[in-house]
């Protein structure tokens, strides 16, 4: 008998579950007459889909079925064809299964309003780590700091990761440490003078395990001492969030109310499996007020102003790696309201990791420029946020948004639209890309020290559009390298 544990399912198949398990109790019931079995129990997936559409339950039942297939409590018979008929080896133990589920997603978890560690000694302890390193940097680094920042610029930063991870790695980590720079949040000012947004976003990498996406948001941002790599990102602004259920985040958030941190989470796919999470989690994205009620308690309202960089694990599959992904039913939720990085595992890809990997595990990577670059990142924070030790040295300044930019972008657009007249994606993808190149701007502080604005330049604006391009072509499901 197949076993008959966790189906681990998501928030949004427990309408499926419960409409699948009248279908098999309908099933099991057909198939005896005065009360003897006189054939298997199955049903066909038009009469599931029908059930599904009565009950207003619109989504895919493909990923349940699949699940259920490979623990053995479906049989998918050849006679199905395009109406796949089902067979049920033991369904009273399917409709056990599936029931149980139900009555779990219903019960509140016991630990949701329970005390959390002090989160405001922690947030203490991250204020200290930056302070510490910026008086340091003030006290024995600055002039070296400058004159580093006045020679480097996105490009180079992009030159410095591609020859430690390759032309097919480094992108995530460039995009990675610009999400740094882009914490301060910085305005963004167009030709008219009005600010019209901030440097900031959330970072979610997305694909199949094992495609460098942990590296790229926390091993090179914080460092990892076992490994030997060094942090690249800011000292004290990272809060890591390994561990952390999202009902625990919800509490924490609270605590960082007024503050801008970015939060790092490996496993974001796995808060969006707890029941009720999903509007809790997508107010957050949003930075609106946040609200969570239970029947233990309250959580907020509070308003969320930092950000988030996360893993989101998928399996994929194939040429169409994309559209694979895109079934994945919180996807929308992300791509709606972060900068999205699709990752697919190919062969190329898994040669690169590979070669990495080597190379780091034989002592051949070098972070030669890792401490520069993280001086560099604090010192650039401190000014853009009008921190008091350099505040009466340094003015802050907006990033001015340039008309050329967009048409640049318009016409990557525009060549996509050629290809379709039905696009794959979204208008707010442009939108990304500006935020990324914005975020370049920010590395060539100190090569515009003269100006009261910071230009998107030629560099970053380039950087931008091949974001742009590569992420449309992912979206088109095409390979290959830009043109």
């Amino acid at each position: 008998m197949a076993s008959s544990g966790s189906l681990q399912m998501a928030e949004e198949e427990f309408a499926i579950a419960r409409v699948l398990a009248e279908v098999v109790s309908d099933s099991d019931r057909r198939r005896h007459v005065r009360g003897v079995a006189t054939q298997p129990a199955r049903f066909r997936l038009s009469e599931l889909r029908g059930r599904l559409l009565k009950e207003r339950v619109f989504e895919d039942p493909s990923r349940l079925l699949s699940r259920l297939k490979r623990r053995g409590l479906l049989i998918d018979t050849p006679e199905g064809r395009n109406d796949h008929l089902f067979q049920l080896p033991h369904p009273e133990v399917l409709r056990g299964l599936l029931l149980g589920e139900l009555a779990r997603s219903e019960t509140v978890e016991p630990a949701a309003l329970q005390p959390v560690p002090d989160e405001r000694e922690e947030i203490r302890s991250m204020d200290q780590e930056f302070l510490d390193r910026l008086r340091e940097l003030l006290s024995h680094r600055l002039e070296e700091t400058l004159e580093f920042g006045r020679r480097f610029s996105v490009a180079k930063l992009a030159g410095y990761l591609k020859g430690l991870f390759g032309e097919a790695l480094y992108q995530e980590s460039l995009i990675s440490l610009l999400q740094q720079y882009a914490l301060a949040d910085v305005p963004l000012v167009a030709p008219t003078g009005r600010a019209t947004g901030t440097t900031g976003f959330h970072l979610s990498l997305f694909g199949p395990p094992g495609t460098g996406k942990t590296f790229a948001i926390d091993d090179l941002v914080r460092g990892n001492p076992r490994t030997g790599v060094p942090a690249h990102g800011l000292p004290g602004r990272n809060r890591y969030c390994g561990g952390i259920t999202p009902v625990q985040f919800l509490r924490v958030g609270a605590s960082y109310t007024g503050r801008t941190f970015n939060f790092i989470v490996p496993e974001f796919n796995d808060w969006f499996k707890y029941r009720g999470m999903v509007e809790p989690l997508k107010l957050v994205m949003e930075q609106r007020e946040v609200k969570w009620e239970t029947t233990l308690g309250t959580v907020g309202p509070y308003t969320f102003r930092s950000y988030f960089s996360v893993n989101y694990n998928v399996r994929s599959f194939g040429a169409q790696d994309y559209f694979t992904t895109i079934s994945d039913p919180n996807f929308a939720a992300l791509e709606d309201r972060m900068l999205l990085r699709f990752h697919a595992m190919t062969r190329e890809r898994f040669r690169a990791v590979e070669a990495s990997a080597e190379r780091l595990e034989l002592g051949q990577l070098d972070f030669s420029l890792a401490e520069k670059i993280r001086d560099h990142l604090t010192l650039v924070h401190a000014i853009e946020t009008g921190h008091p030790l350099v505040a009466h040295r340094f003015r802050t300044k907006p990033v001015r948004l340039d008309p050329g930019l967009y048409r640049s972008l318009r016409e990557v657009s525009e060549a996509a639209l050629a290809r379709s007249p039905h696009p794959s994606f979204s208008p707010r993808l442009k939108s990304r890309a500006v935020k990324l190149g914005s975020a370049a701007a920010l590395v060539a502080y100190f090569a515009h020290e003269d100006s009261e604005t910071l230009p998107v330049g030629k560099e970053a604006g380039e950087f931008a559009r091949r974001f742009y391009e590569e992420e449309i072509r992912a979206r088109e499901g095409r390979r290959g390298s830009i043109a």
